[in-house]
């Protein structure tokens, strides 16, 4: 019997607290880029993370397999995850915060679709086919009204890279729930996905010169907020609400870090927002919010049916 109990006060804040963590994070890459490029900082930020992921393992007395079928999963999920990030870290030298928050963000859809091929008991309902339409519309809204963008610091190739990473995220989700990993502690498909991350973005930054940074105060605490707030603390946070309360309910939660996002960009960055762009991100989160609030929704009306 699933022992996930429905959400209370404590995990609605932490979950609130996740998603402004998540939707900050690319403002303070986009914001500390002058000091260091994005994609390095994530680079450094995934390599503090992991080791701090396998001391905690080796704490507890885990042990964190380097070979066999699983550590050869493992890899490919680091290998997609560390392109993803490689998208993010190149989206946000092109494209606004707002818009990378936004893009990336679209995980859910790419997910749903994934593992509606891949797995029976995941099939998408009506409910959820109409979200990923209204996502689609609202993508294409965004991409079309561009005109006077480029000048704002916004090109398409920036958003393209963005919506890559967001389906990235989205094969990940479907990699992990499809195969061996996720009969193994999160814990350690974090590290793999984490040291798959540090090895392409810190390896890709110096190939391709952008391995330079002013060593700043600001700069040296940004990376620390990163590593441990962002990609170690946020993320055990996140798998410790999955194994207490119901992931569906959690999963409702998705929309609201673009929410964050877009917020945080215009209001810290001062992030152009247009007609187009704003009509295209409230059709994007709504139908983020239709495909995840689904399974909630459904087991709400099986709990209701028996008392009618």
């Amino acid at each position: 019997m699933d022992s996930r109990k429905p959400l209370d006060i404590r995990a609605i804040s932490l979950m609130l607290l996740i998603c402004f963590i998540w939707a900050i994070q690319q403002i303070g890459l986009k914001a500390t880029e002058p000091l260091a490029g994005p994609v390095l900082q994530i680079g450094i930020r995934s390599g503090v993370a992991a080791l701090c992921v396998w001391l905690l393992v080796r704490f507890r007395g885990g042990h964190i397999a380097f070979t066999g079928r699983t550590a050869a999963i493992g890899a490919l999920a680091g290998l997609i995850f560390g392109i993803e990030f490689l998208m993010v870290g190149a989206a946000l030298e092109h494209t606004t915060a707002s818009h990378v928050v936004v893009f990336m963000y679209t995980a859910p859809i790419f997910a749903g679709l994934g593992l509606h091929w891949k797995l029976p008991s995941e099939r998408l309902a009506s409910m959820q086919w109409v979200g990923i339409g209204l996502a689609a519309c609202g993508i294409a809204i965004a991409f079309l009204g561009r005109e006077g963008m480029a000048a704002e610091g916004v090109t398409l190739r920036g958003d393209l890279m963005a919506l890559l990473a967001g389906a990235l995220w989205g094969s990940t989700t479907v990699l992990i729930r499809s195969t061996g990993l996720s009969r193994i502690p999160a814990t350690h498909t974090l590290f793999y996905q984490l040291v798959g991350a540090f090895a392409i973005l810190v390896g890709t930054a110096v190939l391709t010169g952008k391995a330079d940074i002013v060593p700043t105060v600001a700069l040296f605490a940004h990376l620390a907020f990163q590593s441990l707030v962002v990609a170690f603390f946020s993320f055990l946070i996140w798998f410790w609400l999955l194994t207490k309360y119901m992931a569906s309910a959690l999963g409702v939660f998705s929309f609201i870090t673009p929410l964050f996002g877009v917020t945080l960009g215009v209001l810290l960055l001062g992030d152009p927002l247009t007609p187009p762009f704003l009509a295209g991100a409230a059709a994007v989160i709504a139908g983020i919010l239709m495909v995840s609030a689904w399974p909630w929704v459904r087991g709400r009306l099986k709990t209701r049916a028996p008392a009618e």
